[in-house]
C-alpha cells in the first residue's frame, strides 16, 4: 500500500502492536506448480482471506477508524496511485515488486467493493461474477462452438458482442473514459476511429500528417498568434500518437522511457558539476551540453554492444 493511503501518524507514547511477521520469500516455482489446479484453489483461499480482513476492518463499532470512514470517493485517488506503482514495477522487472503492488491494486477493488456492499448497491461476488460471465459471452471461440482464424477475427467478434451489450452509441469513440489521460485517450480515440476504416493506408501517409503539422505549428508561431500555437502544438501530438499506434507502440509508455532517460542523464551532468565544484547556474549551456552529449556517446556505446 502506498504510504499516501492510510496514515502511520500516531498520538502518545503507546507502544503499537507487533505486526504479523512478512511472508517468508517461497523458493523458485515452476510455471506449471503456479498455474496449476492447487495453486487456482490457494489463490481462492487468499481471495477469501482478504474479504474477510476488509469487513473485519470495515465493522461497525470495532472495525479500524481510518477504514471505517472511506467512501468511494475518498479513496478514489488511491486506486489510481495503486495502478501507477503495479505500472512501474511491471516496468522495473521485478516480478517481487510486481506482486506486492499487484496486491495493492486488488485491496483497493475489495475495499471499493465492501463498501459499496455496506451501502446496499453491490458485492464482490458481484464484481467476480460480472466479469466472469463477460468473458465467457466474449470468447464464444472457448465456451461455444464459434470458430475463429486468428487473433483479428476475435477481436472482430469481441466488438461485434460488445455492441450487443451495450446500449446503442452514436459514435463509434463513444465509451472512453473521460478521465483517461490526454495522451491515451488520442491512441484510444485513433484506435476506434481505425476499426471503422477511418485510418491512414501507410505509415508513409502518417510521418506526411506529422510533417504538416509541424509546418503548421511553425507557422503559427511566425504569426505570434497564441491561441494557434496551443492549437497546432495539440496537432502535432496528436499526430506523434498516430505514428506510435502505427508502430504498435504504448505512447505513453515511450514517453515514460524517455522522461526516465532525461532524468537518469541531468542527475550524472549535476553530479559532474558538483564534483568539478561549481554549481548548475554557474555553467554555460555549452559546458552543460557537452557533459550530456558525453553521456549520449557512452549510452550508444553500451547499445551497440547489446
Amino acid at each position: 500500500m502506498s504510504s499516501s493511503t492510510k496514515s502511520a501518524s500516531k498520538g502518545g507514547k503507546k507502544a503499537a502492536p507487533k505486526a504479523p511477521p512478512r511472508r517468508k520469500k517461497s523458493a523458485k516455482k515452476s510455471a506449471a506448480a503456479l498455474a496449476s489446479p492447487a495453486a487456482r484453489r490457494k489463490g481462492v483461499e487468499q481471495l477469501a482471506r482478504l474479504l474477510d480482513i476488509m469487513a473485519r476492518l470495515r465493522r461497525p463499532g470495532d472495525g479500524c477508524p481510518w477504514d471505517l470512514e472511506q467512501t468511494i470517493d475518498t479513496i478514489k485517488p488511491n486506486l489510481i496511485e495503486e495502478a501507477y506503482e503495479a505500472l512501474d514495477a511491471m516496468e522495473s522487472g521485478n516480478r517481487e515488486h510486481l506482486t506486492e503492488e499487484l496486491g495493492d491494486l486488488l485491496l483497493q477493488i475489495v475495499f471499493q467493493s465492501q463498501i459499496a456492499a455496506q451501502e446496499g448497491s453491490f458485492n464482490f461476488a458481484d464484481v467476480a461474477q460480472g466479469i466472469s460471465e463477460k468473458l465467457i459471452r466474449r470468447h464464444p471461440h472457448i465456451f461455444g462452438d464459434v470458430k475463429v482464424a486468428n487473433s483479428k477475427e476475435v477481436l472482430r467478434n469481441w466488438d461485434a458482442i460488445k455492441k450487443t451489450e451495450k446500449k446503442a452509441r452514436i459514435s463509434a469513440l463513444d465509451g472512453i473514459p473521460k478521465h483517461v489521460p490526454p495522451l491515451h485517450r488520442a491512441y484510444q480515440m485513433q484506435k476506434l476511429a481505425a476499426r471503422v476504416n477511418f485510418d491512414w493506408s501507410d505509415i508513409a501517409d502518417v510521418f506526411k500528417k506529422l510533417e504538416e503539422e509541424i509546418g503548421e505549428l511553425k507557422d503559427a508561431i511566425a504569426r505570434k498568434n497564441r491561441k494557434h500555437v496551443v492549437e497546432e502544438i495539440g496537432d502535432l501530438l496528436f499526430s506523434v500518437v498516430n505514428v506510435a499506434r502505427f508502430m504498435k507502440v504504448d505512447p505513453a509508455y515511450a514517453l515514460e522511457l524517455t522522461n526516465a532517460k532525461f532524468i537518469r542523464r541531468f542527475r550524472i551532468v549535476e553530479d559532474e558539476i558538483v564534483a568539478s565544484g561549481r554549481r548548475m547556474k554557474d555553467c554555460t549551456l555549452a559546458e552543460m551540453d557537452a557533459i550530456w552529449d558525453k553521456i549520449r556517446a557512452a549510452d550508444k556505446a553500451a547499445d551497440q554492444k547489446r
